[in-house]
């Protein structure tokens, strides 16, 4: 990114301290470094933020380590002692954001509760991520990411019937992480109209209960409970996966009556099944969605997959192919795009993506990954207390 690029990032000037760990927060002050703000990342001296240990996939770093932490600053300091709680302090009265995601109720114990903060710094906004809120029986139960999918009812509309899934990735943590960083490029626009920081919370089971919207008012106004459908649509078909003649499988997606005439009459050449009264709307299909599988996959039968995307493309029926994470990684709509940029970390030169939103005339900061600890002594000379006298 050249100088020109860094000073034109939105949130160049901006400081946020992150005394933060695992995935949710980091994730979202990770956005926020991205756009430009300096994010001070404080970290438990001698082990830091524990996900540096959940794996050594990226050339002995953490995979999610790295994801969530790049273009930080790390200090290493000791909240209980207290020199080093005073430092906090101290960067805190320059700070602009402060956000946390310790235990329930460790941020109070260490006098950095958002009231207290809000208190002596009106101008800061701060970022509760907690896993279940500040209220309610559950205000004190630990929560990691599974744990959430299962509480707000994911796992149970997820996999094949009996047999409930985890998704791949943490949508819990991810969830939370974009509603705290929504939330607070929020509280800085308000802050430039009324001088004023704001207290937010966010909690990773509320984030993902919304996420949770559709299955909810299927279920609660449909009069029947979801069941998990693997990689079918639990309410809409065609959609899914479909076998073809070499064995390989296709994904397709019929959204509305036309698009479902067009694959009646342009890919299965069966137009008559427009009008078949199994197939005549959505609910109709998907209450016969075994019926109509069959159809489908004896069409596939006489064409290889590249055939019946090819068919699917011409007919303007979405369809994608099932790629494995590798070669995902090798698309060539992400190589066409010149997505991929290359940032720094303890380990040496990483490959990541840009952040999806494109800003014409900018790019992301895409700083490097921290060493723990990388940046202390800088921080402390640049925060150190005045001298008496």
């Amino acid at each position: 990114m050249s100088p020109e690029d860094s000073r034109a990032l939105p949130l160049r000037g901006i400081t946020v301290v992150a005394l933060e760990q695992a995935v949710a927060a980091p994730f979202a002050t990770r956005q926020l470094a991205d756009l430009g703000a300096r994010v001070i990342k404080i970290e438990r001296p001698g082990s830091g933020d524990f996900a540096r240990g959940y794996d050594r996939r990226v050339k002995g770093l953490s995979a999610y380590f790295v994801w969530c932490n790049r273009g930080k600053e790390s200090a290493a300091l000791d909240l209980k002692d207290a020199a080093d709680h005073a430092l906090l302090e101290r960067i805190l009265a320059r700070a602009d954001v402060f956000v946390q995601n310790l235990a329930p109720g460790a941020a109070e114990r260490l006098g950095l509760g958002a009231a207290t903060l809000r208190a002596r710094h009106p101008r800061l906004i701060t970022c509760d991520v907690s896993g279940y809120g500040t209220e309610g029986p559950y205000r004190d139960k630990k929560a990691y990411d599974l744990l959430v999918q299962c509480e707000t009812g994911l796992v149970s509309i997820t996999g094949s019937p009996g047999a409930p899934a985890r998704p791949g990735i943490s949508v819990a943590d991810i969830a939370g992480g974009m509603y705290a960083y929504t939330g607070i490029l929020t509280a800085l626009y308000e802050r430039e109209r009324t001088g004023r920081g704001t207290q937010l919370s966010v909690s990773l089971f509320d984030a993902l209960a919304e996420w949770m919207g559709h299955p909810y008012y299927a279920e609660a106004y449909g009069g029947e409970p979801l069941a998990p459908s693997g990689a079918r649509h639990p309410s809409i078909s065609p959609y899914g996966h479909y076998g073809c003649g070499d064995g390989a499988r296709v994904f397709l997606s019929v959204q509305n009556e036309r698009e479902w005439a067009a694959l009646c009459t342009r890919v299965l050449r069966r137009p008559e099944l427009v009008d078949d009264p199994r197939f005549t709307d959505n609910p109709a299909r998907h209450a016969h969605d075994e019926a109509l599988t069959a159809v489908i996959e004896e069409c596939f039968a006489a064409h290889t997959a590249d055939g019946v995307l090819a068919l699917l493309d011409a007919a303007g029926i979405a369809a994608a192919r099932l790629r494995s994470v590798a070669e995902s990684t090798a698309h060539p709509q992400l190589a066409a795009r010149d997505r991929w940029r290359s940032f720094g970390s303890p380990a040496g030169p990483l490959r990541g993506l840009l952040p999806p939103v494109t800003v014409a005339g900018r790019e992301a900061a895409m700083g490097a990954v921290p060493a723990l600890g990388a940046h202390t002594a800088a921080i402390r000379a640049e925060f150190a207390a005045p001298r008496a006298g």
